[in-house]
């Protein structure tokens, strides 16, 4: 079975985000990256897959050249090959990603890769699109299940199940087939040391897809106010004891 698995390199999640002057980027001259949450689990439902049934894992991301430090992290828990589609990502809306990523898929399949399994998180956590891993399948033909919490694969079809209000829907698509999975699928492993050390050591393969004009036009971005927070300091040790049983007579939380 083989798996590609596709990854988005976003600002890391907690960060501190603030804009270029003209309101059109987000200055990242001080944040950390990494890729979202959903696509954490998707990598290592790719890994998990292969390791029950054989084949070859390959982690694809469309981005600049240091979005090899996203790819390098899913080398370092099992991914076998990498694929790096350089591109400036703000250059490109929903549909010309979606491009890149199959015309990247074909270039593998007519160069002897078919894969069996496409995976994406069920949406980025910067842009939050949930568009991408449905126009791949489009484009390419093949079945696709959003929002994934459960995958078992069988000879010749997966089995997908992803939650609804008051239950679940259940769903038996014949390979290839493309997933988008949610956080919670699985439970992804941390990367070892020796398995960092072999990952910077392993090549990551370069393309340049071809220029796509974005159908989306920035006039400008907003960052939402942040929430405020207070701290009351009620005093230290034990004196601050009746301070304490107060206010949570207050707030109802022990009767007066």
């Amino acid at each position: 079975m083989n798996v590609l698995v596709c990854v988005k390199r976003v600002p890391a999640t907690g960060s501190r985000i603030t804009l270029t002057d003209d309101a059109l980027h987000i200055d990242t001259k001080h944040l950390g990256f990494t890729i979202s949450p959903h696509e954490e689990c998707a990598v290592e439902e790719a890994v998990q897959l292969v390791e029950a049934h054989g084949g070859m894992s390959v982690v694809l991301t469309l981005g600049p050249e240091a979005a090899v430090e996203q790819l390098q992290a899913a080398l370092a828990i099992g991914i076998e090959r990498a694929i790096l589609l350089e591109s400036d990502p703000d250059d490109r809306d929903a549909v010309a990603t979606a491009d890149a990523i199959v015309d990247a898929v074909r270039a593998e399949e007519a160069a002897g890769t078919k894969f069996d399994v496409l995976l994406f998180g069920n949406e980025s956590a910067d842009s939050a699109d949930y568009q991408v891993g449905i126009r791949v399948a489009h484009a390419l033909g093949l079945p696709v299940v959003a929002g994934v919490k459960s995958l078992e694969a069988r000879d010749g079809s997966l089995t997908a199940r992803r939650e609804i209000p008051g239950g679940a829907e259940v769903f038996d698509v014949p390979l290839p087939a493309v997933v988008t999975v949610k956080e919670g699928i699985n439970l992804p492993r941390f990367a070892s040391v020796p398995g960092r050390i072999k990952a910077k050591k392993k090549e990551i393969a370069r393309r340049q897809p071809e220029a796509s004009a974005s159908m989306v036009e920035t006039i400008r971005l907003r960052v939402p106010p942040e929430q405020q927070s207070e701290v009351q300091i009620l005093g230290q040790g034990p004196d601050a004891a009746p301070a304490v049983v107060d206010l949570l007579e207050r707030l109802g939380v022990v009767p007066r």
